[in-house]
């Protein structure tokens, strides 16, 4: 695998995954909480995208057929599940629901915890995402070549977790007001994202 190849794998993945974009989406799904319990989400999201992807990138295809599924469905699906998590952030559900708890039980992780979804999985390791590392292996599946993917992928995933340590200070910087504005204004570009992966899962099933 040529210098080329590395660089147009590592511009595919960083667009993809997008980590400066995800840092005002981390900050707004993690607001209210502890530094800590920040870093434990970030850290735990990071890894299980990290997983999904390297899952996919060694078995995607073979997975996606032997159940039958297709990526232009695949596609729709996180589509109509972010759409959801869009809803949420617009109407400040999110934020009303954290808080509540938090009053009653502070430090549970399981309150809502968006470490699994939406920013494991469809933010990081996406439709887009892993159908990108199934694509990018493909293109040469040898050991050596789908061993330097994943390890492109590792690298983007490392500006990831980096991005979501600096979300802290930056929501500092915002403050409660600042927060809410970017809340309403990152739920409806969530939105739109969310129904461009289902036009564009419509678009690849031929219905369109």
């Amino acid at each position: 695998m040529d210098s080329t190849q590395i660089i147009s794998a590592f511009v595919t993945l960083f667009v993809v995954i997008d980590p400066v974009g995800l840092a005002p989406l981390f900050i707004v799904l993690t607001n209210g909480m502890s530094t800590q319990r920040r870093r434990r989400i970030g850290w735990r999201a990071v890894i299980i995208a990290g997983a999904l992807m390297t899952l996919f990138g060694l078995a995607g295809e073979a997975i996606l057929n032997g159940i039958g599924i297709s990526l232009p469905a695949f596609r729709i699906a996180g589509g109509m599940l972010l759409f959801l998590t869009a809803l949420d952030m617009l109407f400040e559900r999110r934020t009303q629901r954290r808080e509540g708890q938090t009053k009653d039980e502070p430090e549970r992780d399981d309150h809502d915890d968006p470490s699994v979804f939406p920013l494991a999985m469809p933010l990081l390791a996406g439709p887009g995402a892993l159908a990108t590392m199934i694509l990018l292996v493909n293109q040469d599946p040898t050991p050596a070549h789908t061993l330097m993917i994943h390890v492109v992928m590792l690298v983007v995933l490392a500006l990831v977790a980096v991005m979501f340590a600096l979300a802290g200070p930056i929501a500092h910087l915002l403050g409660r007001t600042g927060t809410m504005v970017v809340t309403r204004l990152f739920g409806m570009l969530l939105a739109a994202l969310s129904i461009q992966f289902v036009i564009d899962g419509l678009k690849g099933s031929g219905l369109v």
